[in-house]
Parts: structure tokens; C-alpha cells; sequence
């Protein structure tokens, strides 16, 4: 029988040792600060990257993998798999040109049927955990279409909520104006953004001071799961595991936690929105 492989880029954000242990390939993209240019997860850690961040007068800018980098792995998975079918996961096309990079790498070349190219319209481990879904199906000899169709349940089940610590990074990236980051930032405004059904980031609402921000979102949560008893839960943060630990206890209070999964928010989303972050992502055990 010819499993599936698969693969994923680097803004899944998922932790290298469930890629690993999971055989979860993962395509890095870019990021350069000033003229030094780094693969995202491969050659600068988020520890290094968010000490870096906070020191930079300037953003750093970050690159999608090109369609020769995507091609290079599909071929040589082929090659080394043949007749396995290829399930290829990639962040939001509302927010980054990769997943149009992947599908652009499966039509140059020879046997294009095998590679499903997938738009998480998602990002981070909002859909890294789908890619470790499939990647366990995969693992018990699921066929493509069952992972497929199982992994789209899942993503209608996920809730994702999170927080930013500091309007700046949004700013500078040009999500929001700069007078609306000062005013924000003046006011102690932690806004609650998630993201929608297109993949897009929005404004959930405007909460001042961060206990209050985590504090509404773990409201959020519980009406959005209705009654439901069992959660998985995975938390994003920038290089600092403990700010995971209030609303992990928030969470214990109401719901029986079954998988929990701490990941760093890697450097190409962390340049989007800066240290402090913090994204939590549940869905149904």
C-alpha cells in the first residue's frame, strides 16, 4: 500500500520533535535582517530571533519558499516514494504567496495527480495541528482522500483565538495604521484577532490590559464549544513557555485536557506580530 506523505512549510510552527516523530517534511521559508538571510526553523531558533527583533531599529522582512525549493522536495520524495501520494499543507493564501508557490512547484511537474496542495486558510499551529492529524492518519495507512476529507472536518472544529503584545509589530507590517498603533499601545489595547473563514486576520474585539484579554478569550472559547467536556489544546508563544501557564490553569478549570501542545511562534509569523504573543488554538478531543 503507498501511504501518504506529508508535508508542510515552515509557519506551521510545528515543534521539531512531532515533525519528526511523525516524518512530517517541512519546506522553510525566508527571513532577512538587513543582508543576512536565514531558512525560518533551520538556522535561526526563536530564542535568537525575538532576542534579535527587540534590538532591530528595522523590521526584518520574510520570503515564501519559491516553487523550485517545493519542487525540489515533491521530486525527491517521488523518487525516493513512488506512487505515494503527497499531502502538502501551507498557511493561509490570504496571507502569504506560499500556498500559490506550492501549487505553481506541482504543475511543473511530471506526475501532478499525486500532490494535493491544501490552503490551510489558517496559520501557525492553527494549522499545524491539522498537518500532525494527517500526518498520524497517514501513519495508520489512511488513503489521501480519507486524510483530506477528515482534516477539513477538523479545521470546521478547531477555534483559534490570540493576543498581541504590542501594536508596533502590526503597524510596521502595515496591518494597521500607525495612529491607531499609538493610541492603542497608549491605551494598554490588547486586541483579540482570529481568523476567518477566508483566512484572513480580523479583529475579534479591543480589550484593554492582557489578564482581561486572556480572560475574555477563555470566554470566547467556552461559547464557542457549547457543551463540550474534552479539549486538545496547543499554545503559541514567542520564546517564553511560561506565559502559556494562565490560561493552560483558566483552561483546567472548565475542560478535561487531553493533547497539550506548546510551540513557539516561529520567526516568519513572529515578524508579523512581535514578542509577547500569544495564540491559542482548541479543538475537540
Amino acid at each position: 500500500m503507498n501511504h501518504a506523505i506529508i508535508v508542510t512549510d515552515s509557519t506551521a510552527d510545528i515543534p521539531e520533535e512531532l515533525a519528526s516523530k511523525y516524518d512530517i517534511h517541512v519546506v522553510p521559508l525566508r527571513l532577512m535582517f538587513g543582508e543576512e538571510t536565514f531558512q525560518d526553523g533551520v538556522d535561526i531558533s526563536a530564542e535568537v530571533f525575538y532576542k534579535r527583533l527587540v534590538q532591530s531599529e528595522q523590521l526584518p522582512t520574510t520570503s515564501q519558499a519559491s516553487p523550485a525549493d517545493n519542487m525540489d522536495v515533491y521530486q525527491n520524495l517521488m523518487n525516493m516514494h513512488p506512487g505515494c501520494p503527497i499531502i502538502s499543507f501551507h498557511i493561509s493564501s490570504g496571507l502569504s504567496g506560499t500556498y500559490q508557490s506550492a501549487l505553481l512547484a506541482k504543475s511543473m511537474l511530471d506526475d501532478p495527480p499525486l500532490i494535493h496542495v491544501v490552503d490551510s486558510r489558517s496559520a501557525s499551529y492553527g494549522f499545524g495541528l491539522m498537518v500532525v492529524h494527517a500526518a498520524r492518519l497517514a501513519a495508520e495507512g489512511k488513503s489521501a482522500e480519507e486524510i483530506l476529507s477528515s482534516v477539513e472536518q477538523l479545521r470546521q472544529q478547531r477555534k483559534l483565538y490570540f493576543l498581541v503584545d504590542t501594536l508596533e509589530y502590526l503597524q510596521k507590517g502595515g496591518r494597521i495604521g500607525k495612529a491607531a498603533a499609538v493610541i492603542g499601545n497608549l491605551l494598554n489595547i490588547k486586541p483579540i484577532l482570529s481568523i476567518d473563514e477566508e483566512g484572513i486576520i480580523y479583529a475579534v474585539e479591543k480589550v484593554r490590559g492582557r489578564k482581561k484579554a486572556i480572560t475574555r478569550m477563555i470566554e470566547r472559547f467556552k461559547e464557542d464549544l457549547g457543551g463540550v467536556q474534552k479539549i486538545n489544546v496547543a499554545i503559541g508563544h514567542t520564546a517564553d513557555p511560561a506565559s502559556a501557564d494562565p490560561v493552560l490553569e483558566e483552561l483546567s478549570r472548565h475542560y478535561s485536557l487531553d493533547e497539550v501542545v506548546l510551540t513557539n511562534v516561529g520567526p516568519v509569523v513572529g515578524t508579523h506580530v512581535g514578542p509577547g504573543t500569544l495564540a491559542v488554538f482548541i479543538w475537540p478531543s
